[in-house]
């Protein structure tokens, strides 16, 4: 894998921590800016929606400029945002810095998604998506709690500050090891439009749901994840920083064994992946007031769900071939989306009285339907592929396969 993915998954390791560290921040921010705690709460919102908004956007507005250029502008622009944040004087401008850092940190997964997929050798596309999407993962492991105790022993700005850092090792890490790239021209120069046709395939359009269905499983249960171990298992809450640790360590083993499960087999990778999800989950809601087997499972849960995110993200580049940034920007879109929706869903299964077991039960019905919906692109898959070959003569098959694998390599 060239070092240039690294580089890439490095920089993603700083968008994922200034993404998810404001949850260990809420508490100071709100003091200091003489708001209350869901007020602070919104700034996570504002983030998610950005993401949302941010991706297809800027994916569709940088699509004829040289993605090295658009990788470190967007770097930029986003730790300019950190900065904004570190200064901010009032709420106001502390939520328009996360707006900002989010629509750059969206366009930047678009394109860089893009760039990882085409750099990586032939077969190794999940690999590549593992790659970054480890970056995400290290993020919860290590920048999470780095900036929530940066943010203890030094104030929350120092944790705004720590992220623009890594920003501007990121930009460096790209200016040097990134290739330059030209848009191209004529016949093959991108046209928006062009590429906006990928929406009107449903095979996209169902890539989307099992990803944003399987964000929704695994961020319904893990944002309600610490009160579930302290009210429902019954552990102190000095463990739950462990056990949030362990989430971790178990997503950056998943992404890592899912990149090389679903290079091979992309379909295979996505149905263990979710089926043991769901199986996790419906084992929690029976077991979640034993503290080991609670622990334990969030373990399992970060393995699980985060082995699928390779194949899915390779599956979304798969049916929209014809324009990958797009395809990346789809993916960011859907994965937030099921990041919004999620909590959510989470918040109103426990206001129903349902508690933090109903949680894991919910959870677990979203990642049985995203199985389904896998199910049904898997056959969607096989009935396109069989129809091809029937309305061709061998030799178109074989100039399409041949056309399938040269796309592949590049």
């Amino acid at each position: 894998m060239p070092l240039a993915v690294y580089v890439l998954g490095l920089s993603v390791f700083a968008l994922g921590t200034s993404e998810f560290m404001i949850a260990g921040l809420l508490q100071p921010i709100a003091r200091d800016m003489s708001v209350s705690i869901p007020q602070a709460g919104l700034l996570v919102s504002a983030f998610a929606i950005g993401m949302v908004v941010g991706a297809p956007v800027l994916a569709g507005a940088t699509l004829r400029l040289p993605r090295r250029t658009t990788l470190v502008a967007l770097l930029a622009v986003f730790g300019a945002g950190q900065v904004a944040g570190a200064l901010a004087p009032t709420y106001e401008v502390l939520f328009a810095s996360r707006v900002v850092g989010a629509l750059a940190c969206a366009g930047f997964w678009a394109v860089g998604a893009a760039v990882a997929v085409s750099l990586a050798p032939a077969g190794a596309k999940a690999k590549a998506m593992a790659v970054m999407i480890g970056g995400l993962s290290v993020a919860n492991v290590l920048g999470v709690p780095a900036g929530a105790l940066l943010g203890q022993h030094a104030g929350w700005r120092a944790a705004f500050w720590a992220v623009a850092l890594l920003a501007a090792v990121g930009v460096a890490g790209v200016l040097a090891l990134v290739p330059p790239t030209q848009p191209p021209t004529g016949a093959d120069r991108p046209v928006l439009r062009r590429e906006l046709r990928i929406y009107r395939s449903g095979q996209v359009w169902l890539a989307l749901v099992i990803t944003a269905l399987n964000a929704a499983a695994t961020f319904c249960l893990f944002s309600y994840l610490s009160p579930l171990l302290t009210d429902t298992a019954g552990l102190d809450e000095g463990w739950v920083p462990t056990v949030l640790a362990l989430y971790g360590v178990g997503a950056l083993i998943g992404a890592a064994l899912g990149g090389r499960v679903g290079d091979a087999h992309l379909f295979g990778a996505m149905y263990a992946g979710l089926a043991a999800t769901t199986a996790v989950l419906a084992l929690l809601a029976l077991t979640a007031h034993l503290p080991v087997a609670a622990v334990g499972l969030a373990l399992g849960l970060g393995v699980t769900s985060f082995f699928t995110a390779p194949a899915i993200n390779a599956r979304m580049f798969e049916v929209a071939g014809a324009a990958p940034t797009l395809a990346g920007a789809t993916t960011t879109s859907a994965f937030n989306i099921g990041n919004t929706v999620g909590p959510w869903v989470g918040g109103l299964v426990i206001t129903a009285g349902w508690g933090y077991t109903g949680v894991a039960w919910v959870s677990a019905l979203l990642a049985a339907a995203a199985v389904g919906a896998t199910v049904a692109a898997a056959r969607w898959h096989r009935r396109t592929a069989a129809s091809r070959v029937v309305a061709g003569s061998p030799a178109d098959a074989a100039a399409d396969g041949s056309a399938r694998v040269t796309e592949a390599a590049g």
